[in-house]
């Protein structure tokens, strides 16, 4: 199954945007240039602007879309929920949900959803294969999970590809991902929990101190 990239900047709403928050003042201001400065200041992230204004290149792909329904008192009522990945192709990605009667609603929703829970991965050569130092594949191997689904990644040498099923190559690629090996448990059919478990392994990445990340004092 082919899954086609989109652009997910909203033009149109950042033309227009006023900040409402300090962080959306800051970078509007220009005293904020990436959101690695968001981030390692701990600064709240709560405007989907903000993300549009400082990952121009971000794209998005719809990987799953259905219709959900709930019985209330006035009746059964039936609404759409679509499931998106975002990432500008260079150490960012995230997964969103948005659910309404409408589609193009549902799809806004779940492209905010998934700007707001943005973060950032760590990628690398780890690969004793491979040692090429170039940031092509994952520094080490991590494991992610959601469900009953368990993913683990594992460093690939270069020219290897993405060795993973459809749902996973999708969050690889808008990653930055191009070289890797998967192992994958559980029910992978579940198209929700294998993206969410991918999705989940890339964030885990930051949850290492690596000697990269040491700072001479």
């Amino acid at each position: 199954m082919s899954y086609t990239f989109m652009p997910a900047i909203d033009k149109a709403a950042l033309e227009k945007w006023v900040p409402r928050t300090r962080t959306g003042r800051l970078v509007l201001e220009g005293k904020i240039t990436s959101l690695n400065e968001i981030f390692s200041k701990n600064l709240p992230l709560l405007e989907p602007e903000i993300v549009d204004y400082l990952l121009p290149n971000l794209k998005y792909a719809r990987i799953d879309v259905k219709i959900v329904q709930k019985m209330t008192d006035a009746g059964r009522r039936s609404k759409f929920q679509v499931v998106v990945i975002v990432g500008d192709e260079n150490s960012y990605v995230s997964i969103g949900i948005g659910k309404a009667r409408q589609y193009t609603e549902a799809l806004s929703k779940a492209l905010r959803d998934a700007k707001l829970n943005i973060k950032p991965i760590r990628r690398g050569c780890g690969s004793w294969e491979c040692r090429c130092g170039e940031p092509h594949s994952v520094p080490f191997i991590v494991t992610g999970s959601s469900g009953s689904v368990k993913i683990m990644l594992k460093p690939a040498p270069k020219g290897t590809g993405l060795v993973a099923g459809d749902v996973a190559k999708v969050a690889l690629r808008l990653a930055g991902i191009r070289d890797v090996w998967t192992q994958a448990f559980g029910e992978t059919r579940t198209t929700l929990n294998f993206a969410k478990a991918t999705v989940n392994a890339l964030h885990n990445t930051y949850k290492f101190i690596t000697p990269i990340d040491w700072v001479k004092t």
